[in-house]
């Protein structure tokens, strides 16, 4: 079967660019909690070093796309890490801009990028993770048919307490029968 890997139905992944600076500055403290914690201000300065460093090509399968609308309008972001060739696996994270969540673009850029690892690059797992406070996220994984895996216990402080760490995995084999995706 033959795919349009960047283009979904209400969505296209594309590279990073310049203008996308100003995605990444919208993104509220609920979305940083939700990713890894909460941030102190950010100069100007300090801010566009680390942007630039997202644009630079990484060393690995690791990647970081931009979700557009159909209207070209960027709504979220997808991030691939800790990409490993010899044992098939990976991760990723993923934020959508206030004003486009619940729209169903997470879960198309999930699908999207999964379909691409797993039958371009040849990977065979992926394990994302949520914190338990992030109850959309654990319903967005569990829509897709993620697997909980494990429970970390009191692994992320914020908001004035401890947090779990709830992490999910789906095979290829499982994407396959559950997304229509084969080899």
């Amino acid at each position: 079967m033959a795919y349009r890997y960047w283009e979904g139905e209400r969505i296209s992944l594309r590279a990073l660019r310049a203008s996308d600076a100003a995605l990444f500055r919208s993104f509220d403290d609920e979305v940083s909690r939700n990713l890894d914690g909460v941030h102190g201000p950010m100069s100007d300065a300090k801010f566009q070093s680390w942007f630039e460093q997202q644009q630079k090509a990484r060393f690995d399968d690791s990647n970081r796309w931009v979700a557009d609308d159909k209207e070209g309008v960027p709504v979220g972001t997808i991030d691939t890490f800790q990409c490993n060739r010899r044992h098939g696996t990976f991760k990723y994270g993923i934020a959508v801009a206030d004003g486009h969540r619940g729209m169903g673009y997470a879960s198309e850029m999930i699908v999207m990028t999964l379909r691409y690892y797993f039958l371009e690059l040849g990977y065979q797992k992926v394990t994302p993770h949520a914190f338990a406070f992030n109850e959309a996220s654990i319903r967005l994984h569990e829509k897709l048919g993620f697997r909980l895996e494990g429970r970390l216990r009191s692994m992320m402080y914020t908001n004035g307490a401890y947090h779990d760490e709830l992490h999910y995995g789906m095979t290829r084999d499982e994407f396959a029968a559950l997304h229509g995706a084969g080899r």
